[in-house]
């Protein structure tokens, strides 16, 4: 019986490494223009949106563009980034969301004149955290991994070593909207691209646990 049931874990791993078919996602804030191109996601980036709430600045802002899928358990997420980054605070990548409250975005962020691995949190209220970077880059690959009540972050240049840059809490048991935003909250907008986006659906923890012991 055992045997059986590790096949057919084996058979969701497996059918889950493939990419997430992205005519399929949908738009929250959809932006002006925007296209998808086999595996690469393109958009204008919305002038003045952004994603915070409320900390250190005082205001609550959430009309960025954001196309995701909804995905329930535990789960890795990765795409990589690029963009044509032009004022402070231009920024794109990944996010995790439960609703406005509850938030997770992580990418490149483009901070007076530098670029930034940028991580929000938020649980009501916003934190961030920076990795500066000390040249420009063409494009980095963003991973997260939902496990229970954590999100582990990590970044790669060459979608090959990868380096831990936040373990964070998001709530489990609870559907998440998971996909790709941009967001340009000083400037007009630019363009911003996405590709090799994929979901790897991760087999429950605690079941995994449970089914070793029975």
């Amino acid at each position: 019986m055992k045997s059986k049931i590790l096949i057919l874990l084996l058979f969701c791993i497996s059918f889950g490494v493939s990419a997430q078919s992205l005519e399929k996602m949908q738009w929250f804030n959809e932006p002006e223009n925007w296209s998808i191109n086999s595996e690469t996601i393109t958009m204008d980036v919305t002038p003045h949106s952004y994603y915070w709430r409320i900390s250190h600045y005082g205001f609550t802002v959430d009309d960025a563009p954001f196309l995701y899928t909804t995905r329930g358990g535990e789960f890795e997420v990765k795409v990589r980034i690029s963009g044509d980054y032009k004022v402070r605070f231009d920024q794109a990548g990944l996010m995790l969301r439960i609703d406005h409250e509850n938030y997770i975005k992580t990418g490149i962020e483009f901070v007076d004149g530098k670029y930034n691995i940028s991580t929000v949190v938020t649980h009501n209220t916003s934190d961030w955290s920076v990795i500066e970077l000390d040249k420009p880059i063409e494009f980095i690959w963003i991973k997260a991994v939902r496990r229970l009540d954590a999100v582990e972050i990590f970044y790669s240049f060459d979608d090959k070593n990868y380096t831990m840059m936040r373990n964070c809490w998001l709530q489990d048991n609870t559907p998440v909207m998971v996909g790709v935003m941009a967001a340009s909250p000083d400037g007009e907008g630019f363009k911003a691209s996405f590709d090799n986006f994929k979901i790897k659906h991760l087999p429950d923890q605690r079941r995994m646990e449970w089914l070793e012991k029975n």
